[in-house]
């Protein structure tokens, strides 16, 4: 069966971003590489290997470029909670940025949060115990 591996997104720092997705966000960096042929970092960051079933994040550092238009395609990545709540107020705690409190999603029971990284990278934050039901 196909897995889902990553999503990879380019940072301006990697340093601070792989301090924001380990600290703030709670996960592990899984591995780096530098190709400095081509000029560029990756960072896998992730709460589990691949290997494992679990989908990880690639960040992107290439070498110089400090900033980037993120553009309207690219929605969030989603991040299934145990508790949102709590996870928002340790999230803050640590320095991160809370864009839109817990709580349930417009015309829904769903319980939602959402968070932001350095770079202005959405993160929802999602009740587990909803995630299965669907948003709404």
């Amino acid at each position: 069966m196909s897995q889902l591996l990553h999503t990879m997104i380019r940072v301006g720092n990697l340093e601070r971003s792989i301090e924001f997705y380990t600290k703030v966000m709670g996960m592990k960096l899984l591995r780096k590489s530098e190709n400095a042929e081509y000029k560029y970092t990756l960072a896998f960051v992730g709460f589990g290997e691949e290997s494992t079933g679990q989908a990880v994040i690639e960040l992107t550092y290439n070498w110089g470029t400090e900033s980037y238009d993120l553009g309207n395609g690219f929605g969030h990545l989603a991040i299934g909670e145990e508790d949102i709540y709590a996870r928002c107020e340790a999230i803050a705690a640590a320095g991160g940025k809370v864009t839109r409190a817990p709580g349930p999603v417009a015309g829904g029971s769903t319980e939602i949060a959402f968070v932001e990284d350095p770079d202005g990278y959405k993160i929802e934050l999602i009740q587990k115990k909803a995630m299965s039901e669907g948003l709404g």
